[in-house]
């Protein structure tokens, strides 16, 4: 579904160059829920950016299902963002029109699209679980219930990907939790895509799959040791305990080994290196005689 090599983004003005992502390499299948970790400024917003069509890629390439993100026109882009992406951000004023009930907020996007499909919209909150809070203005919902109306409204267009930025952000635990679990049916059961944004490592330890991104490159990857293992019972355990970490590699092999192991073993800009047939040993140089 998602394909980008060597992404590069740089924000300029007339007196700073800031270069956000540096030939981030990112893959994630059709069909796939799967989460993207990184501290403030590491890129990860800016990549979502990208993917839901708000900004544009700087060099590189980044492909969407049908879409070249670097080539696409701007004819094109308001095809992309009605119909391939939904987007659901952490501040809610973002996602709904404050003076709609739920089920028209839901169906204003059916609306301009000339999709629109009243048994749908009251589908997609029933599956969100607002069945009896249809008619209810913003101010009549909790944000926890405004979040949920958020992902039934990314969601009326029937886009092939959902892109969640910070979904849990706002909410308490009990709430985060049911979110989750909404994501793991609305992907479970309608195929669609899921890529999650957080900082939360207790929620990105409840996917399959966790990318860590740092200085705009991926730096680390998470897999889940025991896929068929059901999230709800990782909710106590870190990401660590349920997932096996790995150092990513780009094509031309170079890898980002995590900060904290480095300063363990006193690297700074170089390392000695040795191959002894099965393992790679990185070690600190060693000292050259005098």
């Amino acid at each position: 579904m998602i394909t980008c090599e060597g992404l590069v983004k740089i924000y300029k003005t007339d007196e700073i160059e800031v270069v956000a992502l540096q030939g981030l390499n990112i893959s994630v299948a059709a069909g796939e829920m799967m989460a993207i970790i990184g501290n403030s400024g590491s890129g990860k917003s800016t990549l979502l950016n990208i993917l839901g069509g708000l900004d544009r890629p700087s060099a590189g390439s980044v492909q969407v299902g049908e879409w070249d993100l670097l080539k696409i026109t701007d004819e094109q882009l308001v095809q992309y963002k009605r119909n391939t992406v939904g987007f659901i951000w952490q501040n809610n004023a973002r996602n709904l029109i404050s003076y709609l009930s739920a089920l028209e907020n839901v169906e204003t996007p059916m609306m301009l699209s000339g999709q629109y499909d009243r048994a749908y919209a009251l589908q997609l909150l029933e599956w969100v679980g607002l069945k009896e809070r249809i008619h209810n203005k913003l101010h009549q919902l909790s944000g926890g219930e405004q979040q949920r109306v958020a992902i039934a409204i990314a969601l009326a267009n029937r886009p092939q990907m959902l892109l969640a930025d910070e979904p849990t952000g706002s909410v308490d635990t009990k709430t985060s939790d049911m979110i989750m679990d909404i994501f793991r049916k609305l992907n479970r059961e309608l195929g669609v895509t899921i890529v999650i944004v957080t900082h939360d490592l207790s929620l990105a330890s409840k996917v399959d799959r966790v990318i860590a991104i740092r200085d705009g490159m991926t730096s680390t990857e998470f897999v889940k040791r025991n896929p068929n293992l059901d999230a709800a019972a990782s909710d106590e355990q870190s990401i660590q305990d349920v997932h096996e970490e790995y150092v990513v590699l780009d094509k031309a092999g170079r890898l980002q080994i995590p900060k904290a192991y480095l300063q363990a073993l006193g690297i700074d800009t170089k390392a000695s290196m040795e191959f002894d047939g099965e393992t790679i040993m990185i070690r600190p140089p060693k000292k050259l005689a005098k």
